[in-house]
């Protein structure tokens, strides 16, 4: 029979294995006995993507179930990571272990994580080069066949980080095993990676043979994120994919091997919804043992019966940014404006931005045809490079900030003098109350913020506006921001933040003051953005190709009645879709405010079914059942 080494490394490279296990049974208030987790991923303390939130947002239910038994590591990265730990001494059998570590050469950082439930964290000083670098890489082609590029950042780190997970592995199970006493009661080690990134390790820890429970998570196949990107036929074709093929056609073959060998040496793998297994399938040759589904921590945004009273303060905060943005041009009613908005990476098609904008563009022509007085302005928050923001929004928003300075000080003089001409019987006359100097200034303001261009359809100097997916979509709709225009598109190629003087918002008061979130993903493991929407209390639009809408399908049949839609995509033509949300966009513009309060405490009164603390059973079961086969060695 071959060694587990020999199965890992041939599965990396090879066809698919199947297992079947029943599932232990799970008591979610306390962890087994005697075992102490381990999570480890590349996004710990390290704020770059999605899995940052998982990790941090999960660690709050891991700490209540593990306790001090519950630590996770990451790699180190300098300043950003100093400023998301609490350094604290190592004492103690963790104090044996980082003295170990440095003694091979290997410098670690212990401390809390500064999020909710502040568990014990470490991070590792992975960077290797030179000659080290080299023979970890030898390594993973003689032991696993697994070619590894050179002169290539992110592997090299990742590569630097799987060397240093596995000698913390190796160091934990001689302290942690050897400090039990051994026995019937021993101290068990469980390792739960996430993404290849922080996965890598499993076949180095597979071939040592420590005796370590391991759990990987991937939360995205890295060579479907790649076809999905420019295949709108990605799931049609799922089955037939080689993915040697399309690996070495996008210059993945590494990445997409490490992926194969830490799905194929895990204990128990898992991926975090039902439309990512299948690709897990297809790709990594093996199907996940159980899906994973994310959650938040609600109570984090859970701001009790103030949310409808937040939402009308930043709403007024978003009118600010309107108003400069647009009147200078023309003017609106804001009280018939609508906010609806769509976010993430810069992944047009797969994040659904093209979608987006198509049916913006149906939704103007019949909101027109309707003769309509509904404005809605639809804005796209992504990250491209930008050089600067456009002098004319700043200049406006100057000039707009003037204006109110005006207003305020002739509001509050006429006032006094108003109830003074009042308080005397005289016949009040508001011109002659305000001074000269004031209603001139007051025109000369006005005059300056007027200009005869139409509003810009993007805030930034971006350096490829005119090669830019978005900016060239755009303009094919012809959604240039014209005074007929029912639907005005602001595309906003930079993060939401107190620091940006456009908004000086942070992002999730943006969403806060926004009507309808709409995320109609085409490729979507997940997707927290409607999940955010829904804590918030904000209505919104998802995909039945996104992991959250699958989940949401799946477990909510109401889910329409209380806000959040899920856009049919799968097995349908792009232009369906886009008349299909069209549709849904229209119905909401028809609804009148009292209806969209209502809809707003529905959405806001679900949100607690996506708390950790209701989702978090998969990952007790899969920690579980990770020990009870590593224990077994049925694996």
């Amino acid at each position: 029979m071959a060694s587990v080494n020999e199965q890992v490394g041939a599965a990396a490279r090879g066809g698919e294995r199947s297992r079947v296990s029943h599932a232990p049974e799970v008591d979610a208030e306390r962890a087994p006995a005697g075992a102490l987790l381990m999570e480890i991923g590349w996004e710990v303390c390290n704020p770059i993507g999605g899995i940052y939130q998982v990790l941090r947002s999960k660690a709050p239910t891991m700490a209540q179930r593990w306790g001090n038994r519950y630590m996770v590591v990451g790699p180190y990265m300098g300043a950003r990571s100093a400023l998301e730990v609490e350094p604290r001494r190592a004492t103690g059998w963790m104090g044996r272990v980082l003295d170990e570590l440095r003694a091979e050469g290997l410098e670690a950082h212990h401390g809390r994580w500064l999020v909710p439930g502040r568990p014990r964290v470490v991070l590792l000083e992975h960077a290797l080069t030179g000659t080290k670098l080299d023979a970890v890489k030898y390594r993973l082609w003689a032991e696993h066949g697994i070619e590894s590029p050179g002169n290539d950042e992110l592997v090299d780190g990742v590569v630097g980080f799987a060397e240093a997970v596995r000698k913390l592995l190796a160091v934990m199970c001689r302290v942690w095993v050897r400090d039990s006493g051994g026995g019937q009661g021993q101290r068990r080690l469980l390792a739960h990676m996430h993404e290849w990134l922080g996965g890598l390790a499993i076949p180095f820890v597979r071939r040592e043979q420590l005796p370590v429970s391991l759990v990987f998570t991937t939360h995205a196949t890295l060579l479907g994120r790649y076809i999905a990107t420019s295949d709108a036929d990605f799931y049609r074709r799922l089955a037939t994919i080689d993915h040697e093929a399309e690996a070495r056609r996008y210059g993945i073959r590494a990445q997409h091997h490490y992926e194969r060998a830490a799905a194929h040496g895990s204990h128990v793998f898992t991926t975090i919804s039902p439309i990512t297994a299948e690709e897990c399938g297809a790709l990594l040759g093996r199907k996940p043992d159980l899906v994973l589904p994310n959650g938040l921590n609600v109570e984090q945004y859970s701001v009790g019966h103030e949310f409808q009273t937040m939402h009308a303060q930043f709403k007024d905060r978003i009118h600010q940014f309107v108003m400069g943005h647009f009147f200078p041009s023309y003017a609106f009613d804001l009280d018939k404006t609508l906010y609806f908005f769509s976010s993430g990476r810069f992944e047009p098609r797969n994040k659904g931005f093209d979608l987006c904008l198509d049916a913006c563009a149906r939704l103007n022509a019949e909101l027109r045809r309707r003769g309509s007085d509904v404005t809605v302005v639809f804005f796209i928050i992504t990250r491209r490079p930008a050089r600067s923001l456009l002098p004319e929004a700043l200049q406006s928003r100057g000039v707009l900030s003037e204006l109110r300075e005006v207003c305020e000080h002739i509001s509050a003089a006429l006032g006094e003098r108003m109830f003074r001409e009042a308080a005397a019987g005289r016949r009040v006359i508001l011109d002659s109350l305000v001074d000269e100097y004031w209603r001139l200034r007051m025109r000369r303001t006005q005059a300056a913020l007027k200009t005869d261009r139409l509003p810009s359809v993007f805030t930034h100097h971006m350096d490829d506006a005119e090669s830019d997916e978005i900016v060239r979509t755009i303009r094919r709709l012809g959604l240039l921001n014209h005074p007929e225009d029912r639907v005005k598109v602001v595309y906003h190629p930079d993060f939401i933040s107190p620091t940006n003087p456009l908004w000086g918002m942070e992002y999730e008061q943006f969403v806060r003051g926004c009507h309808l979130g709409v995320f109609p993903s085409a490729y979507e493991p997940w997707g927290y953005t409607p999940l955010e929407c829904v804590t918030m209390g904000v209505p919104a639009v998802t995909s039945d190709l996104a992991g959250f809408g699958r989940h949401v399908a799946e477990n909510f049949a109401d889910h329409d009645r209380w806000g959040l839609w899920i856009l049919p995509r799968r097995g349908r033509e792009y232009d369906e879709s886009a008349d299909l949300l069209a549709r849904r966009m229209l119905e909401f513009c028809g609804m009148d405010r009292r209806a969209r309060v209502a809809l707003r405490n529905q959405v806001e009164q679900r949100s607690w079914n996506f708390d950790w603390s209701r989702v978090s059973r998969p990952y007790h079961v899969a920690h579980d059942l990770a020990l009870a086969r590593a224990r077994a060695g049925t694996y």
